[in-house]
């Protein structure tokens, strides 16, 4: 075995130990967040958070994507005319792989277990109120809303991936 080839090896391990400590930290910090905070909501409050947390793993999921289909070439350009934002878009291309790691698995997965998680009480307190049982039903309303605006944002992001990129490249260069 060579010696880059152990040196990708730990770097792969160290990824793997970052990535599952800092999803690790984000779950538990989202999770008592939104599973105390919304028991504590009225119906209409919990589903306006419900949606915001399928929101919120859309966009990071459109972000993922438009990282790894957008072209550095272009804002090598844009940064030798020193516009905002340009060098961090390069920065956030160059790191592809990690970026999208991060946006569509590490916070759209989480915003995935949130949505089931806020779905479930959202349920209860339905049934709490009325008795009826929509479980089923309200789980397959948030699945086909997350994974139909997935689609949809892999759509926006491929053809919009220079434009999203370099939005997000501004707002990080701030």
């Amino acid at each position: 075995m060579s010696k880059d080839s152990n040196k990708k090896d730990h770097s792969k391990i160290k990824w793997f130990i970052e990535v599952f400590i800092i999803t690790f930290i984000l779950s538990i910090f989202f999770s008592y967040i939104s599973t105390n905070g919304v028991s504590n909501l009225n119906l209409i409050s919990s589903i306006i958070v419900l949606a915001v947390v399928i929101l919120i793993g859309i966009i990071f999921d459109i972000i993922g994507v438009a990282v790894t289909v957008a072209n550095e070439e272009e804002f090598h350009a844009k940064a030798t005319k020193k516009v905002n934002g340009a060098k961090t878009s390069i920065k956030l291309i160059k790191n592809s792989a990690k970026v999208a790691n991060i946006c569509a698995d590490v916070i759209g997965d989480i915003c995935g277990v949130l949505s089931g998680a806020i779905s479930a009480m959202i349920s209860a307190k339905i049934m709490e109120k009325s008795g009826s049982n929509l479980q089923f039903i309200i789980s397959a309303v948030v699945a086909s809303l997350t994974v139909g605006g997935k689609a949809l944002g892999k759509e926006i992001a491929n053809k919009e991936s220079t434009a999203i990129v370099h939005f997000v490249g501004k707002i990080l260069s701030l």
